[in-house]
């Protein structure tokens, strides 16, 4: 095993640092080679680590512990420093103090928003509109840029498939296809244009991730093994990564799991065969948080036979396990250069130490306004019945409202997971937010009602990083009693329950995902008073909701909306705003049914359509094997009428193309927004194909009354998928095309079939 080391470790050092010098950029290949010239062996593995530098402030800089490594040239950039101030004392010491004056790159996670926080990105995608998605990373990237970040740890584009997995909640749910669209808005939003070198200081650069599978990890359990066929790493989980690396990712992160059997951090094939071979990315790839130290309890060898297999599989920065600077003497790969180079740091290091712009731009009011409409947009309108001769929602801005629930009275959980620059304190509660915005016109009442949930050590694992709900010191009866007697009060109940934010996210994993049992005993009274109650759900990810869903009148998915989160409800509660979020995860109705998805591919005992159980069928004998809500799911304070598809040929050739068209009428009496959703059904294939895929999306504007063409292309492209030998294939044969407002509606009433030759 030491000859098998030592060989890759001299091919190492023959072959690292070629990148430079075929890049296109003649200009950076000269410099970036003339300055690894200059550089000692270990200012070369320097560039490759990148340490968290933990809580430095402004002042403390020069006298941290980094600032010593920093000076020796061991420090390629650093991990969650922030500050325009703190950022230029460290990168004036890299720059004035080092040898060579190599600047520093500065990432954070930047997951949905900056000091203005936007929806979870799970809630971001359910607004199906990509010019907000691209809106939400542009700030995104106006905000942290100033205040001294360069590189974003985002977009996640892992498809997930398991709602018990905490991380859905950073993805953009189950799709390929609708994950390749987000993936793009999101890199364009961060980076601009592909092809540019950041030439605006708004700019920052992207990091795709996690490569590759993480979202398939098997029983929801963060950081555990994924495993799958090569044609369903093809068709459902890699495309989303090639479509931001094609959009010009600037970097990529490697996943903690294993990829057939090896490691992503150590995985060779996928690393280079993949990624920069098939895909021709030409960007850089950093490890996720100690992901090369941790290659040594899966069994990949010791921590220098992994840092080895590491660089070999193409690995280019080392985050936080400094596996590379302790273990190595080895040239580096220019990648790291080249980044910074492109990214304008040599030409003027102090770029994004903007401070004199940080004070305008950081949560200006521009960007909460834009943060609070895209908030209301992700909204999903679950269930909408009559109570008394009319529908629950919106609600009259008169009267008397009871706001109930451990949601309803915190500022911490608003922004949700992963907004690690949001101002906790100044993000305004729900029951504060509805007072302001209606204060004058309905008179609001409040209860806390219950705990989180029963079990306190369960509650702590789900508030963290400052997000606590304070424990309430009182019995759970005398809670509920309090709740019980203000809701008798009132014309109508608003039950603020779900998840606090910390319940999803990274290891955040739950084996069951039903509302927490405290809440659930506060829902159920409160039904009993006779009052009509909305179920403001906060959530990151699906929950089990059938019981709530066959007793409450009315739920409101209101996901974690962001730092302006509480004055968005206000808008839809009240009719201001027209939900028309629709959901990019199904919901189950149980967690016996995940993974469920939409687009499963069909057994050879089917079950009928219509049927809830059929003898020797694929079912269960003890409820339906439909989720309780379907992919593309949502409704609307109007009423949309689909027309029949049409299409414009009953066949076409690889080089054509056909339009599938449907009319769409808003029968109702307000204007709404509605997304209207095309699936292909490849009817006879190689390979047993999908039910049915998404392949095209719009979302549309209509006014009572009026009605709308839709049309969308099919060529060739659409109809392609890959085979087992991993070649993208297109195959004559027929398909189903359905049009429709959601994955389940459109397969039961709105389709039409197409033949390909």
């Amino acid at each position: 095993m030491k000859n098998r080391v030592l060989t890759i470790l001299l091919a190492t050092l023959v072959f690292a640092g070629c990148s430079t010098g075929d890049s296109g950029d003649a200009a950076m290949d000269r410099f970036c080679s003339d300055l690894l010239g200059k550089m000692t062996l270990e200012e070369k593995i320097g560039q490759l680590n990148l340490p968290v530098a933990g809580r430095i402030n402004t002042g403390e800089a020069r006298n941290s512990g980094s600032a010593a490594r920093v000076k020796a040239g061991e420090v390629g950039g650093f991990l969650n420093v922030r500050g325009a101030a703190t950022v230029r004392e460290l990168q004036q010491l890299a720059v004035d103090s080092s040898r060579l004056g190599i600047p520093l790159l500065f990432g954070l996670d930047v997951i949905h928003g900056y000091e203005t926080v936007f929806p979870i990105p799970l809630g971001l995608s359910c607004t199906w509109d990509m010019e907000e998605v691209e809106e939400s990373a542009r700030i995104a990237a106006v905000e942290a840029s100033s205040d001294g970040i360069s590189w974003t740890f985002s977009p996640m584009v892992d498809i997930g498939r398991d709602p018990r997995w905490g991380r859905v909640a950073e993805g953009s749910g189950e799709d390929p296809f609708l994950g390749c669209a987000v993936a793009r808005a999101m890199v364009l939003g961060y980076q601009g244009q592909p092809g540019s070198r950041f030439t605006r200081p708004d700019e920052i650069m992207a990091c795709v991730k996690h490569f590759a599978l993480y979202g398939a990890a098997e029983g929801g359990r963060d950081y555990n093994t994924a495993d799958m066929s090569r044609t369903r790493m093809f068709n459902d989980y890699l495309p989303p990564y090639k479509a931001a690396v094609d959009a010009g990712a600037g970097s990529v992160m490697a996943s903690f799991n294993v990829v057939d059997d090896v490691p992503a951090t150590v995985n060779k094939w996928l690393m280079t065969d993949v990624l920069r071979g098939r895909w021709g990315f030409g960007g850089f790839v950093v490890t996720d948080y100690t992901g090369i130290a941790e290659c040594v309890p899966h069994g990949m060898g010791d921590i220098h036979q992994v840092s080895v297999r590491a660089l070999d599989a193409g690995i280019d920065m080392d985050m936080v396990s400094e596996a590379f600077l302790t273990q190595l003497l080895s040239a580096v790969k220019g990648r790291i250069l080249e980044a910074k180079y492109r990214l304008g740091l040599f030409e003027d290091p102090y770029k994004f130490c903007r401070e004199e712009e940080a004070a305008l731009k950081l949560r200006c009011d521009a960007h909460r306004a834009a943060a609070r409409r895209i908030a209301a947009d992700s909204f999903v309108l679950l269930r909408n019945e009559e109570f008394k001769g009319r529908k629950v929602l919106p609600l009259e801005k008169k009267g008397t409202v009871a706001v109930i629930g451990p949601l309803a009275n915190t500022s911490s959980n608003m922004p949700g997971t992963w907004s690690v620059a949001a101002r906790l304190s100044e993000c305004t509660t729900l029951i504060d937010g509805l007072r302001e915005e209606l204060g004058d016109k309905v008179k609001f009442l409040y209860a806390k009602g219950s705990n989180v949930i029963s079990d306190l050590e369960v509650e702590k694992r789900g508030t963290l990083y400052g997000r606590d709900i304070p424990r309430d010191g009182r019995s759970d009866a005398e809670m509920l009693r309090e709740a019980l007697a203000v809701a008798r009060q009132a014309d109508v109940v608003v039950a603020a329950v779900g998840e606090s934010s910390e319940m999803s996210g990274e290891t955040a994993s739950r084996s069951s995902i039903g509302i927490p049992d405290v809440q659930q005993t506060l829902l159920r009274e409160l039904l009993k008073t006779g009052k009509p109650v909305v179920l403001l759900l906060f959530n990151g990810r699906p929950l089990s909701i059938e019981w709530e869903s066959g007793n409450v009148p009315a739920i409101l998915d209101v996901w974690f909306g962001g730092s302006e989160t509480a004055y968005a409800v206000a808008d839809v509660l009240f009719g201001d705003v027209n939900p028309s979020g629709k959901l990019t995860i199904s919901f189950p109705r149980n967690i016996g049914q995940i993974p469920l998805y939409y687009s499963h591919r069909n057994t050879g005992r089917p079950l009928p359509e219509g049927e809830e159980y059929f003898k020797r069928r694929s079912c269960y004998i003890d409820g339906p094997s439909s989720p309780l809500y379907p992919f593309g799911y949502g409704l609307s304070y109007t009423a949309f009428e689909y027309g029949p598809v049409t299409l414009s040929s009953g066949s076409m050739t690889e080089d054509g193309s056909i339009r599938a068209s449907v009319t769409v009428t808003n029968t109702g009496s307000v204007a709404g927004r509605e997304v209207v959703q095309m699936y292909i059904q490849d009817v006879f294939g190689s390979l047993s194909r999908p039910v049915r895929e998404l392949k095209g999306f719009e979302k549309i504007s209509l006014e009572p009354g009026e009605s709308k063409t839709v049309g969308f292309d099919i060529t060739a492209d659409l109809l392609r998928y890959y085979d087992n030998s991993e070649n993208l294939i297109l195959e004559p044969g027929d398909f189903n095309v359905f049009i429709g407002p959601d994955s389940r509606t459109c397969l039961d009433s709105f389709g039409s079939s197409v033949g390909n030759s």
